[in-house]
């Protein structure tokens, strides 16, 4: 199962260095069109960082190379895919690797299951994607509740005030991420803050400095950082504790992993890589969903008069939201336009042949998602948000292929997915979504792509 999950060019480092490290790689390009390296030490780093991010980078050396294309990370060959006719040759008869899990635990310093029993390795994947279900089922209502609140709040503001849209997703993903992955808890506003402190505090460090080793240097940043950790962990600690061998009234995510054969470590590791990776994909995907809506009357009509068709007057249910076609064609729309996650990659731990091309072993693949979402050949108009290309299977097959759909997409993307179709549910219906005129919308791709500075909208009540 392909797990996908991007990673900003400092990642590249985390992974090289958590990964290759333990498997030297070919000093050969066998003959993979490319760049040669800029400097004999960093190979193509210095070009990466000129292009501000990775994805910008494959961008460029795509679409001067084509769709199969090498650089160097060091001393490291790295070959990057970007096609889906590709995708679908490279077929790696080993193990998968898992970037977002190993790179995040790299980062957290946590044991990476690399080297780890593939059996143990399952069981406790399985036991996570079997949390993030449960937790979905139970706490329904909840993220009702929470979209609830958040309409509420648009409603008592005036027409014409401009409102913060990262700021209030990020806000409504950490209460729903949150309540249901740790419990009742969370249902005091000053937990929420506190939890929103650390959990900005580490983010904001993710991959920064870890090129020249810059957060080492700065004492005041690593205290910073690392007591982030330390009070986000001793949280997590305490949740397990109050709810070890209770009975409660909702069932959450770490209730799932306590009834699994894990150590306490490993519940603390799998809630941390949920809370950190669940309220950033939530926001982001709530944020360009409703950011889209706002550029588009046509579609925001489409997804009022299915949600009305469907649903009526009374609240969204588990049970309709398959019933919500259109909607999902508009989150995979929105996945899709803003390159949520634009790389992925796994380990060549056998040589392996694309395109006539020999991948030699021990080489790291990326998978130039990004390119691949917005490529012409796969997708007719493909600067156009236009959500009825998903009524085709074709584009839905291509999506499920990529890692965004289907039985391959990742647990906190599933997760995204039902809290966005739940607002959505609960905002299309009561107001109108409006655009701030002039606003220019710039990209910043990380670990997680996301609006650059703040994105302003306005909103109107329905008559």
């Amino acid at each position: 199962m392909l797990d996908f999950a991007i990673f900003a060019v400092t990642f590249l480092l985390i992974l090289v260095g958590a990964v290759l490290y333990l498997y030297p790689a070919s000093r050969q390009a066998a003959g993979i069109p490319g760049l040669a390296p800029t400097d004999e030490k960093d190979g193509n780093l210095p070009d990466i960082i000129a292009s501000s991010s990775l994805h910008e980078f494959l961008v460029n050396l795509h679409e001067k190379y084509g769709p199969l294309v090498s650089f160097w990370f060091g001393r490291r060959l790295v070959v990057s895919l970007g096609s889906i006719d590709l995708l679908k040759q490279h077929i790696n008869p080993n193990r998968l690797l898992d970037p977002f899990e190993t790179m995040l635990k790299s980062l957290l310093r946590y044991r990476s299951s690399l080297n780890g029993d593939t059996g143990e390795s399952h069981m406790r994947r399985k036991l996570y994607e079997n949390g993030v279900t449960k937790s979905l089922q139970s706490n329904f209502a909840l993220i009702q509740k929470l979209s609830e609140e958040l309409l509420a709040k648009w409603l008592s503001l005036p027409e014409a005030q401009h409102v913060p849209l990262c700021q209030h997703m990020l806000g409504f993903a950490m209460k729903s991420v949150t309540q249901t992955a740790m419990g009742s808890s969370f249902e005091d506003d000053r937990e929420v803050i506190r939890f929103r402190r650390h959990h900005d505090a580490i983010w904001s460090e993710i991959g920064k400095g870890f090129l020249d080793g810059s957060l080492d240097k700065n004492m005041t940043r690593k205290k910073l950082y690392e007591d982030a950790l330390t009070e986000m962990e001793s949280t997590l600690r305490k949740v397990t504790k109050e709810r070890r061998g209770r009975s409660f009234n909702r069932h959450v995510f770490i209730d799932t992993l306590l009834q699994g054969n894990l150590s306490d470590q490993q519940i603390l590791e799998d809630t941390m890589i949920f809370s950190l990776a669940g309220c950033i994909i939530t926001a982001n995907l709530c944020t360009w969903a409703v950011y889209f809506l706002t550029s588009s009357e046509d579609v925001q009509q489409n997804l009022y008069k299915e949600m009305d068709r469907v649903l009526g007057k009374g609240p969204i249910t588990h049970e309709k939201i398959e019933q919500l076609r259109y909607c999902r064609q508009v989150l995979c729309e929105t996945v899709r336009t803003a390159k949520l996650t634009p790389i992925a990659a796994q380990l060549q731990e056998l040589e392996g042949r694309v395109d006539q091309h020999t991948i030699p072993k021990e080489t790291l693949v990326l998978y130039a998602l990004g390119v691949m979402l917005q490529g012409s050949s796969s997708w007719p108009s493909p600067y156009k948000f236009d959500p009825e290309r998903f009524s085709e299977e074709s584009a839905m097959k291509n999506l499920s292929l990529l890692g965004f759909s289907g039985s391959q997409e990742c647990p906190e993307l599933r997760f995204a997915y039902m809290v966005a179709t739940v607002l959505l549910s609960v905002l299309v219906r009561k107001l109108y979504l409006h655009p701030v005129k002039g606003q220019v919308m710039e990209t910043k791709y990380e670990l997680v792509t996301s609006p650059k500075e703040e994105a302003w909208i306005t909103v109107s009540k329905r008559s």
